[in-house]
């Protein structure tokens, strides 16, 4: 491999690494400030969200699990935005998207994946983007199960993000986000909690 090439990508992978970084513009609006909540976590989880709706509905898992990867790539350079500011805000993504790629030798089809994303006119698309939506509303839930009422809020007003649902493409995706509503955040440890040492 060139060292040429060996440059674009560790500078690349510097830049993908400043997405921990880059805060979630959606805290301003839901009064809050976490440090945790950064676009490298939510993408994170995105993708794991991805891969399994993937799996479930014999999607192309690798193709999703990119495009999770892919889909707020650009705010590395652009920062997030909320509903709010995204009225007012022009984002060149695509463009972003291009130089943040274009020294790289897969950039042809990352820039692929990332306009197949962007049009969710395929199965994979469709799943990436419940993916992103459903990880939204977890935090949702984590943070209205911490007392966050605006977050509360999100989730069950007529005109915020109570809308996560009806923007969702697939079945599964909508059956999920009614079981994250039901659920606590914690019942993951829940069985597993014991007072006791193991011997």
């Amino acid at each position: 491999m060139k060292k040429s090439y060996i440059k674009n990508l560790v500078s690349f992978f510097f830049e993908i690494g400043n997405l921990r970084k880059v805060l979630r513009a959606h805290q301003q609006m839901l009064l809050t400030y976490d440090l945790t909540d950064t676009i490298a976590s939510h993408s994170f989880r995105v993708a794991w969200i991805g891969y399994f709706l993937a799996k479930e509905l014999k999607a192309d898992a690798n193709k999703v699990i990119k495009m999770c990867l892919l889909h707020d790539l650009e705010e590395s350079r652009s920062m997030d935005h909320h509903w709010v500011s995204k009225k007012y805000v022009k984002v060149f993504e695509d463009e972003i998207r291009k130089e943040q790629l274009k020294n790289l030798l897969h950039s042809k089809e990352l820039i692929e994946l990332s306009k197949e994303y962007q049009e969710r006119k395929t199965l994979e698309a469709k799943i990436a983007k419940d993916a992103d939506l459903l990880d939204e509303l977890l935090l949702l839930k984590e943070y209205s199960w911490q007392g966050n009422k605006e977050a509360r809020r999100w989730m069950k007003g007529p005109k915020l993000k109570s809308q996560h649902e009806k923007l969702m493409f697939t079945k599964l995706a909508k059956e999920i986000a009614k079981e994250i509503k039901r659920q606590t955040p914690s019942a993951w440890w829940a069985d597993s909690w014991t007072p006791y040492r193991r011997q």
